[in-house]
């Protein structure tokens, strides 16, 4: 009863437009109803599990990002990418796809991608006469990558959660990242067949003078990535000591070398990372003390027990459990389904042989396609506003990205783990 009841109040919540901590805080309050527990007993539960040295990382990339975001820190990388694609049709929607993936290697964040290259390239593709609804639809596809490519935040929570390796999470997803980019740029190519009044970019002559010169202007950007992630998988930072280093590269950058930012906007950027940052940290409190209260009531063990009434067959259980985080991801974010659904349904899937670092870049590239389909889509709603495009005109293309490009990529990372596990073999001995 207490499950179900949970369950049920959540996703009504959620589908009324409750914010998320809210619609878990009345799931507690039912817990403590019907279970007749002290609502008091709750507190020191939630502390104890957002204590912790790693969650720091979080809000740490979250501040990276907003200042990438805000310091112009992302355009020298979209302009490279252009210059080397740009006189190709469809080169201006690859650039963005290929923009999302680099940004989201810094920022570990979906909104913070879509809202930075969203910002960048739209009036690039408008100019160019490249169909409006297509291509928010395509970078709203792409923004997900924050959450594939490392560092991303959400690793980082799944890792503490399901107690994995960090480092080893985060290689779940490259490949499959990898997959989705091609897959992407791959499907937009063909849909835009029928556009024949698209003006392509002129490639500067002489090339390589102009190649080094954006090379120098981007450089610092560049830069970024490479020392987060060779810092982290060489051994010499922690991903929340990275996420400290990138924060302080960031803030010189953006203020002293591409002049995006002062110090007085740089204090208005951080107090508004410190407001997102609240918000989420305050989901994570909630989510745990929901997520401990459903183990404790037997969650795990009864969602198994359910699977199991339907089939035993494996491909039969990772296509029920494919499913269900679909739809966790459809009514919330991505860290509160994270949660949610990994002491859940990680049993679950280890029951049928999947290791857990395979299961993180299930769960990864599952929450990520989920936050673009509709009908709550709150990564395709965003993206209407950044791009200024109606949803309607990009629904359906969002949903041909969906079924051609997100859905492929979902059925190759379930059912080859190679693609999830070969990398951290091979990077970090298992």
């Amino acid at each position: 009863m207490i499950i179900g009841g949970s369950l049920i109040i959540v996703c009504l919540m959620l589908l009324l437009g409750v914010s998320v901590y809210v619609a878990f805080g009345a799931v507690l309050i039912f817990i403590a109803l019907v279970g007749d527990q002290s609502i008091t007993g709750y507190l020191p539960t939630g502390a104890t599990g957002i204590r912790s040295l790693v969650l720091l990382a979080i809000p740490l990339f979250m501040i990276a990002g907003g200042i990438m975001e805000k310091g112009r820190i992302a355009a020298p990388l979209v302009a490279l990418a252009e210059m080397f694609i740009g006189h190709i049709k469809g080169g201006l929607n690859a650039a963005s796809v290929l923009a999302c993936g680099v940004f989201g290697s810094i920022s570990g964040s979906a909104n913070a991608t879509l809202t930075c290259i969203g910002g960048i390239m739209m009036p690039h593709l408008k100019k160019a006469n490249y169909p409006k609804g297509q291509s928010a639809a395509l970078i709203v596809s792409a923004s997900p990558l924050g959450l594939l490519i490392p560092p991303s935040s959400s690793h980082i929570l799944y890792g503490w959660v399901a107690q994995q390796h960090v480092l080893k999470c985060f290689l779940s997803t490259v490949i499959p990242a990898i997959i989705l980019i091609t897959l992407l740029i791959i499907t937009n190519q063909f849909m835009l067949r029928k556009y024949d009044d698209i003006q392509l970019t002129e490639r500067p002559s002489p090339f390589m003078p102009a190649l080094l010169g954006q090379g120098r202007l981007a450089g610092p950007a560049l830069m970024m990535p490479l020392i987060i992630l060779g810092g982290i998988y060489g051994g010499i930072m922690t991903p929340t000591e990275a996420a400290g280093i990138a924060v302080c590269y960031a803030i010189p950058v953006a203020i002293y070398f591409y002049r995006g930012l002062t110090w007085k906007t740089l204090a208005q950027t951080i107090q508004n990372s410190g407001v997102t940052i609240g918000v989420v940290m305050v989901m994570i409190f909630m989510v745990l003390i929901v997520s401990d209260n459903l183990i404790s009531q037997g969650a795990p063990q009864l969602a198994k027990d359910m699977v199991y009434s339907v089939s035993d067959n494996p491909i039969i259980i990772l296509l029920m459990i494919n499913v269900v985080m679909i739809l966790i991801g459809m009514l919330m974010d991505d860290i509160s389904g994270l949660l949610l659904a990994t002491p859940i349904l990680l049993p679950i899937a280890q029951s049928v042989g999947v290791d857990p670092i395979h299961f993180a870049a299930i769960i990864g590239v599952n929450l990520g396609m989920a936050n673009i389909t509709p009908p709550t889509a709150p990564l395709l709603y965003l993206g209407a506003q950044i791009c200024d495009t109606p949803v309607s005109k990009m629904l359906w293309p969002t949903l041909i990205f969906i079924v051609f490009a997100w859905l492929p990529t979902l059925m190759l990372t379930t059912f080859i783990p190679e693609l999830a596990l070969w990398l951290p073999d091979l990077l970090l001995s298992r």
